[in-house]
């Protein structure tokens, strides 16, 4: 059995960072592990994303676990600009397709925090 989120990722689609530790838990198909993000809280969703993608472009997460992370993490703290800036780059670092999502993120946060969105300011 996992005994956290990223525990549970880490088996499913292992780690770009560290090895795979064996696991003989049942739940390594994705769905049970999107069963626990849907319920997890947002510390918990963030410790998981911190740990297997602290670069925003890296890890192992797919693309649409990603998406997934950013728009339940934004459900939790939707007032949260810092977050709203770090979900739109992930989701202009992945793909044209969510360009205007991400300008619309950009311009949410811009909006609650004019400060965060001078140049050479670093996002989080």
């Amino acid at each position: 059995m996992h005994t956290t989120l990223t525990e549970h990722a880490r088996c499913v689609w292992g780690d770009e960072y560290g090895p795979t530790p064996p696991c003989e838990a049942r739940e390594h198909h994705w769905m049970y592990f999107a069963e626990e993000l849907t319920f997890a809280d947002a510390e918990t969703i963030l410790a998981m994303l911190r740990e297997l993608c602290p670069h925003v472009i890296d890890g192992f997460l797919p693309v649409w676990v990603r998406n997934l992370v950013y728009r339940l993490i934004l459900f939790q703290r939707p007032d949260d600009p810092a977050m709203m800036r770090e979900a739109s780059l992930n989701l202009v670092a992945h793909g044209p397709s969510w360009d205007g999502i991400a300008d619309d993120l950009r311009a949410r946060a811009d909006a609650l925090d004019p400060e965060g969105s001078k140049p050479g300011r670093i996002p989080g």
